[in-house]
């Protein structure tokens, strides 16, 4: 294996790697959007909203579905609370009911969509307020779904971590190839100097000096290449992260859409292999060193 082929070689592996590392920090950056979203809403079902409210929190003609939004802008905690139209519950019943939707002979339950300002709100007690003003009345906290999207978050990193150490093994035995190869070249060469004094230590760092620059040249190279498929990449997660501007929007404002840490490790991946080029070249060079007679 000849040097020109190491750094394409890293350089592949690299570009890899640049994919791994956005999936990381794109699936932490998704999950906190995710979670802070729906953590901060209530999903509110109004059974027979139309019907007269019940109890002290019933006004004089007053409707179930008003008692319980009079009783949800007069929380601490909630920032709005607003009661979906027949047109908006139609179009969230299409997925399963189809074009039948808009003709249900059922009665279909009021949907409020409520928005915290404190995601520490105690939902216990505004659940038995919201009861005694309207009976039956359910709150849906959307906890199982944060708990489901933390998970996938998790498991989409522990994918990512194990993709970047499986790269990280593939360029290490990639440069141990390439320098054994080396050796094995300039055998005579070396058997020379090291027979005229010459220390393991001086033709090591000789090998792993060059493997590193070769090594990190290759692995610029391959971050430089990725980046505009990370771009695109961000132009069409921009949506799924409430951020539809960077979607179509111009090429700084895709820039923008990378989330910061991920700017901040993309030169580390230079560094890393050209740390991965001395240690494997230098480990490699001395291995072979004493073998020698």
């Amino acid at each position: 294996m000849s040097d020109r082929m190491l750094p394409l070689l890293v350089a592949a592996m690299t570009f890899l790697a640049t994919l791994a590392l956005a999936g990381w920090f794109g699936s932490a950056a998704l999950s906190r959007h995710w979670q802070q979203g729906a953590g901060s809403s209530l999903t509110v079902q109004v059974p027979r909203a139309g019907e007269p409210a019940a109890g002290v929190h019933g006004g004089a003609g007053q409707t179930r579905l008003a008692a319980v939004l009079v009783l949800l802008t007069g929380t601490p905690g909630v920032a709005s609370a607003r009661a979906l139209s027949d047109q908006e519950l139609a179009d969230l019943l299409r997925p399963w009911l189809g074009a039948a939707s808009d003709r249900l002979a059922i009665p279909v339950p009021a949907v409020i969509a409520v928005r915290l300002t404190d995601s520490a709100t105690d939902l216990a007690s505004l659940s038995q307020r919201l009861s005694e003003a309207a009976p039956d009345t359910l709150v849906e906290d959307h906890g199982v779904w944060i708990r489901r999207l933390a998970v996938l978050a998790r498991s989409l990193q522990a994918c990512a971590a194990m993709a970047l150490l499986l790269v990280a093994l593939v360029a290490a035995a990639v440069i141990a190839v390439a320098t054994r190869a080396g050796l094995s070249t300039r055998r005579e060469a070396i058997e020379i100097v090291h027979g005229l004094g010459a220390t393991d230590a001086y033709i090591a760092g000789r090998f792993a000096a060059r493997a590193t620059v070769l090594a990190a040249a290759g692995a610029g190279f391959g971050t430089f290449a990725a980046l505009p498929v990370l771009l695109t990449l961000a132009r069409l997660a921009a949506p799924f992260a409430g951020d539809a501007g960077h979607a179509g929007g111009s090429l700084i404002d895709t820039l923008g859409a990378l989330p910061v840490p991920l700017w901040l490790a993309l030169p580390c991946l230079p560094l890393g292999s050209g740390a991965i080029g001395f240690a494997t070249a230098h480990a490699a060079v001395r291995r072979w060193l004493r073998r020698l007679p």
